[in-house]
């Protein structure tokens, strides 16, 4: 085995270096940033050559992009895939965020970027824009007149929260959530308003 074959620790290099890098770039990235983080730190973070790096990414914008990928494929399956919860139900637990939570990865890698042709860049507008589609299949779902409209306040919500969350270190959440009621309410004609009923009814 020569030198090339090894990472920076003399650690061999594996078939798990791909997910070594990642697993590094996850951690580096949320923690110091993406622009203070370069390349040689990842490497040696993930005790794996450069070359072997450039073997799994043809370079950072990559990593990024892929780094980003990772974090919720399935755009938050595990509050719109709830089947215990009814449509407006769903609607606000997107907004049960424990305000020890990181900043939402996307929403920093594209105020670190500056560049909207970024992959990364395009990426975090993709997942958005799917987060907002999501609210609004919700919304539809739970009777809303203009489903489109409520699913991009709510978003817009969530995003102000998570970023007056960790700029005034206070949990902005349990505001937006009973702002986002208001909002869900007013939207749901009376005539749809099932869901309220069953939520209201006594156990």
């Amino acid at each position: 085995m020569t030198e090339l074959d090894k990472g920076p620790t003399g650690r061999r290099r594996g078939r798990g270096a791909r997910e070594r890098i990642l697993s590094a770039s996850r951690q580096l990235f949320r923690e110091q940033g993406i622009n203070r983080t370069g390349m040689d730190q990842l490497c040696a973070a993930a005790q794996v050559s450069k070359r072997t790096a450039y073997q799994h990414f043809t370079g950072k914008d990559e990593l990024v992009a892929e780094y980003l990928r990772r974090f919720d494929p399935s755009i938050l399956s595990g509050v719109f895939d709830r089947t215990d919860l009814t449509p407006r139900e769903r609607l606000l637990a997107a907004f049960d965020i424990p305000p020890t939570t990181p900043l939402c990865p996307y929403i920093a890698a594209a105020v670190e970027l500056h560049d909207p042709q970024h992959p990364a860049s395009q990426y975090a507008r993709h997942y958005k824009e799917a987060v907002a589609a999501r609210l609004a299949d919700t919304a539809r779902q739970a009777g809303a007149t203009d489903p489109e409209q409520l699913g991009e306040q709510l978003a817009l919500l969530i995003d102000g929260a998570a970023a007056r969350t960790r700029v005034l270190n206070a949990d902005a959440f349990p505001t937006a959530a009973a702002i986002a009621a208001a909002l869900i309410d007013n939207a749901i004609p009376a005539t749809a308003g099932d869901d309220r009923q069953r939520e209201q009814a006594p156990n």
